[in-house]
């Protein structure tokens, strides 16, 4: 046998080792891979559904400032100081949470504060799926978001032109002290003058009220 046979011999079980090698790392690979996008879906459900319960808070609070207008209870319902009705938003997310192949998990969906919002935890509903990683077919992708309701209106007072002196106070509608109100928001470009009488057609839609967005916790 010539030395260039040998050589080659000797180098065959290398090549098929480093193939093996190669091989198994791409598996390896497209596991991690797999066990990435399941948690991004995760993500991806975690994220609609906190948002989904945020923004249905967001519109009870605008509920709530319908109801009747109270200075003392406006300036509470503009801080994000609602009712702390939980029923409702998380209902929502778990909605939201199984229209994106998901459902509420380990805590669920709890309020937070400070400002208002909700922590919301999600799982997957279909596992990560088999691969070379023992264990993954029957593991299921994670995640938790927290959004949060924050205001975006003040309520302030101003002098009722109307009134002539301490002898006129609230008659026909008017306010105590001679004081209107009026609702100042970032976005709008002139303050809303407060009609009692008239809240359904003067206040602005949720999204004008209080901002939505993701937050860390």
């Amino acid at each position: 046998m010539s030395r260039a046979s040998s050589e080659s011999g000797q180098a065959y079980p290398v090549y098929i080792a480093a193939v093996a090698g190669l091989l198994f790392l791409a598996f390896a690979f497209f596991a991690v891979g797999m066990a990435s996008a399941s948690r991004n879906d995760a993500q991806g459900a975690a994220d609609a559904a906190a948002l989904a319960a945020a923004q249905d808070a967001r519109d009870g609070l605008r509920d709530d400032l319908l109801d009747l207008f109270d200075p003392d209870a406006w300036e509470d319902l503009l801080d994000g100081r609602g009712p702390g009705d939980t029923a409702g938003p998380c209902g929502e997310a778990a909605e939201f949470a199984e229209k994106n192949g998901a459902e509420l998990s380990g805590s669920g969906c709890d309020p937070v504060f400070s400002p208002l919002g909700f922590t919301v935890e999600v799982k997957n509903t279909k596992p990560v799926g088999e691969s070379l990683i023992p264990g993954t077919e029957r593991q299921y992708a994670t995640a938790t978001a927290t959004a949060v309701v924050e205001p975006r209106c003040r309520l302030e007072e101003t002098e009722n032109p109307g009134t002539g002196g301490e002898e006129d106070n609230t008659e026909e509608g008017g306010e105590e002290d001679g004081k209107e109100h009026e609702l100042v928001c970032e976005g709008l470009d002139e303050p809303v003058e407060i009609d009692p009488d008239r809240l359904a057609e003067i206040l602005p839609d949720p999204e004008d009220l209080f901002s939505v967005h993701l937050a860390d916790r």
